[in-house]
């Protein structure tokens, strides 16, 4: 299966998908420690220092890979979100950030366990990281899709796009912009985002339902391992998602080849 086809299977059946990963005995036996043990943390310090509990929260918030930065996570929670000067507000990452609001100690204190967002919302979140990571390890296209999915309501202006890698690379392979452009300054690459993007349509689901299929349809076309076709004794490229699209729309590939270095248009 393409990324197309794989994205809208599982975008068209998510709830399904996100109970079958849920039900996988790893990550149920995860779940069940989470909400067994999470409501008697009353510190920042007990959070981090139980490794079951702090693997489990980063990892729903993304930030699997830094569960090694016990100190600094500790620092982030103990500071909270409200003062500008916060370490969450001034690391420039949005994962960070959101698990700084979830776990937000200086706002809640003792009870901060207790909340929606630091239970349930969190165990929904773990889920769903592991759902796009499981179709990561198959297609990254797909992880992107689904990671887009899930945030694109947090796009508000060009730089939450530019301070989440994952973001980005998806707003580039759809709109065609070079990763090159990422050298450039950070107001020049706001700018051209600017003008080719209206940030409130990443509220309507409609809009990034097209755009994720626009994105998944050109990540095909970038990475695709492509299969030969010979007519006439002229060797010509066949992406596989022409030959999916084919199938799946009864129009013949070669006119679909014929649209396959066509800008995508729109935004």
């Amino acid at each position: 299966m393409s990324t197309f086809t794989t994205y809208l299977s599982i975008a068209n059946n998510l709830s399904r998908y996100q109970t079958m990963t849920a039900s996988d005995p790893t990550v149920a036996q995860a779940t069940s420690y989470f909400q067994a043990n999470i409501g008697s943390v009353t510190t920042p310090a007990q959070l981090v220092n139980n490794p079951r509990l702090f693997n489990y929260a980063m990892t729903a918030f993304g930030l699997g890979d830094m569960t090694y930065a016990k100190n600094l996570m500790q620092q982030v929670l103990e500071q909270g979100t409200s003062s500008s000067k916060a370490l969450a507000n001034t690391l420039n990452n949005p994962n960070i950030l959101a698990f700084a609001q979830a776990f937000n100690f200086s706002l809640y204190g003792t009870s901060t366990t207790q909340t929606l967002a630091a239970t349930t919302d969190v165990a929904n979140k773990y889920v769903m990281q592991t759902l796009e990571t499981n179709q990561g390890a198959q297609d990254p296209g797909v992880q992107l899709a689904l990671y887009f999915q899930q945030n694109a309501s947090n796009i508000t202006n060009g730089y939450s796009i530019l301070a989440d890698p994952n973001l980005l690379n998806v707003v580039q392979t759809t709109l065609g912009i070079s990763s090159y452009t990422s050298v450039e300054n950070i107001d020049t690459q706001a700018q051209q985002l600017n003008g080719l993007l209206n940030y409130s349509d990443f509220q309507k689901p409609g809009y990034v339902q097209n755009f994720l299929e626009r994105f998944t349809a050109q990540y095909d076309l970038n990475n695709s391992t492509s299969s030969t076709s010979t007519t006439g004794g002229t060797s010509t490229i066949v992406s596989p998602f022409l030959t999916t699209a084919s199938a799946n729309t009864g129009f013949s590939t070669d006119l679909l080849m014929s649209l396959q270095n066509l800008q995508l248009g729109g935004s």
